[in-house]
């Protein structure tokens, strides 16, 4: 067995929190020392003007076409959905709103990482603003760490607006510098915005768990994020909207030139030489190109390889985004009643006197609903003694409950897994059906790869349907990062939240539910055949736990953690009985 490499790293900012090696404690010690001398702070009386999403969505495009096909369904006040579940299809989904965007681009993302991919979509939105677009990007302020901080010059072009949510005063040049401004208020510190939103003229929008990143769309160097979107039309994305109004009007978003200047920014991004700097240009032209390439698409007339315009008249919405293909039954969408849950800013505020139900509460409430079966989707599944009840009620009713998260190897975070662990056991005794994602998976497309074949198109356009819906990993190591659940064959949940205390206590969190049976198959379609082909199926066999290696792997069955090294099992068992799991 392998062992996987530690290459990403899980959205929180658990790092806060977790002992730390006498060497890095050292250099935390240093760089206070080095501080003292003047404690960062946040500006006071920070003018944010205030905005909102665009009123009159029927005015552009992108809203009469939504309209027409609203009527042409007979959809009434039911939203239009499609699942994004291919990283090319994700990526270009995306791409092709910018191109497609009229007059309003609302992004909010947890993250945004300076590399290839990030490299294209920052250039579009270059273009989108010069031709009026206004754009704004709301991002969590952890991570606009050293080179990553380079999308926050964007904020210094017309018609670019960019707040960073709950930032952390201090240095930028590392995330040590990051831990050092968190020591002032720890306790905020460890609230993030994890929310991920990409609406195009308040007409259509993109929820669920990416964040901007090469690993996120199947380009990543060594490891990638097996994950899940949904393409959202309709009323639905008007409630998108407003969620995303209440974060960007928060005292806690502020504009970034409150905070930095451009020239400060510039001093963050590592200066390459010239040979390096010619090879990350190729390599970022080559990524952009491979990744439009690979858009689901008809061959080209003539078999000639495809230019970009062609790439992406051939995404899913690339009709959107080419004027003489405006062609809405070129995207096919499911019509079903939906419904938003979000959390409210005021759970980063930490406004404990006036809390509401978060995401993760309406989620147990509709898990006790549940007539025959759940099938959850969570890559930091750390249930908590209420979950764990409630669960074991559901059971009793005779409902059929199985989790697919990260196998220790796959987590990139293996301390969340021993938060999992420590409720493992007990899971199953009660019948709960557990499945941890292998991180070598079988081939490009074993990974929620090509299962929904033939639906949902009704006119046999294999470019868009069928087995346009791609892989969720380009190279053979992944990492569950999706979030979902389908309830009864019949409710689909999909969001940024993970079923664990971190997204219950500390982060914010947004999910799109939807009442569709066809959306609920074709989920459970995408799935279960990762369960059976690219998942362990774990046991409690004679007092102790045996993972069952995935169907047609040739690989023997285990009593340890499987493709973990020695190292990660020993992390596992010395240092994770110490983390506070709601801290995970």
């Amino acid at each position: 067995m392998h062992p996987a490499p530690r290459l990403l790293r899980r959205p929180s900012a658990l790092s806060l929190h977790f002992p730390t090696p006498a060497w890095l404690a050292s250099l935390l010690i240093a760089a206070i020392m080095a501080g003292l001398g003047g404690c960062a702070s946040l500006p006071s009386n920070v003018d944010r003007p205030v905005s909102t999403a665009l009123a009159q969505p029927e005015t552009t495009s992108l809203g009469r076409l939504v309209q027409t096909q609203s009527a042409a369904a007979g959809a009434g006040q039911r939203s239009g959905f499609r699942l994004l579940s291919g990283a090319d299809r994700a990526y270009t989904s995306r791409l092709a709103l910018v191109e497609a965007a009229e007059k309003t681009l609302d992004l909010q993302y947890y993250a945004i990482h300076a590399d290839a991919s990030t490299d294209l979509i920052v250039a579009r939105l270059r273009e989108a603003a010069k031709r009026g677009v206004r754009v704004r990007i709301l991002l969590d302020d952890l991570h606009t760490v050293g080179p990553d901080a380079q999308v926050l010059q964007l904020a210094f072009e017309p018609n670019i607006d960019i707040r960073l949510f709950n930032p952390v005063p201090g240095s930028r040049g590392s995330m040590l510098g990051r831990l050092v401004g968190a020591l002032g208020d720890p306790a905020q510190a460890q609230r993030r915005m994890h929310n991920k939103l990409f609406i195009a003229d308040n007409a259509l929008g993109i929820a669920g768990g990416r964040n901007l990143g090469d690993a996120y769309f199947g380009q990543g160097q060594d490891s990638n994020f097996v994950d899940l979107d949904v393409l959202a039309a309709g009323p639905i994305v008007r409630d998108l909207s407003r969620s995303f109004d209440s974060y960007w009007n928060n005292p806690l978003a502020y504009p970034v030139q409150t905070l930095l200047t451009s020239e400060e920014v510039a001093a963050l991004k590592k200066v390459p030489t010239a040979a390096a700097s010619q090879a990350a240009t190729d390599s970022t032209e080559s990524k952009a190109n491979a990744v439009l390439a690979n858009a689901p698409s008809a061959p080209p007339p003539g078999g000639a390889t495809a230019s970009t315009s062609e790439a992406m008249a051939a995404s899913p919405l690339g009709a959107l985004a080419v004027p003489s293909l405006l062609d809405m039954q070129r995207l096919p969408l499911t019509w079903a009643p939906a419904i938003m849950l979000a959390d409210q800013p005021s759970k980063i505020e930490g406004d404990e006197g006036d809390a509401e139900p978060t995401v993760v509460d309406g989620l147990l409430g509709l898990m006790q609903r549940a007539q025959k079966d759940m099938l959850v989707i969570s890559p930091y599944f750390v249930p908590g003694e209420r979950m764990l009840d409630v669960m074991k009620t559901m059971r009793e009713r005779g409902v059929r409950i199985r989790v697919l998260t990260n196998s220790l190897a796959s987590n990139d975070a293996p301390l969340a897994h021993a938060g999992y662990a420590r409720y493992r056991e007990r899971l199953l005794d009660i019948g709960v059906e557990l499945y941890e994602m292998r991180t070598e998976q079988g081939g490009e497309r074993s990974a929620f790869g090509s299962s929904m074949s033939g639906s949902g198109n009704g006119g046999g356009r294999a470019s868009l349907a069928g087995s346009g819906d791609g892989s969720l990993v380009g190279g053979s190591r992944a990492s569950l990062h999706s979030k979902a659940l389908v309830i009864d064959e019949r409710l689909v949940i999909i969001g940024s939240m993970n079923l664990d205390l971190r997204s219950k206590l500390q982060n914010s969190e947004i999910a799109l539910l939807m009442r569709s049976p066809d959306l609920a198959q074709r989920s459970m379609r995408l799935i279960e055949p990762t369960m059976l082909t690219g998942a362990y199926r774990v046991e409690s066999k004679d007092g102790r736990l045996v993972w069952h290696a995935p169907q047609g792997s040739g690989l023997p069955d285990s009593t340890t953690e499987p493709d973990a090294s020695l190292s990660l099992r020993l992390l596992l068992k010395i240092v994770g009985p110490l983390a506070p799991e709601e801290l995970l």
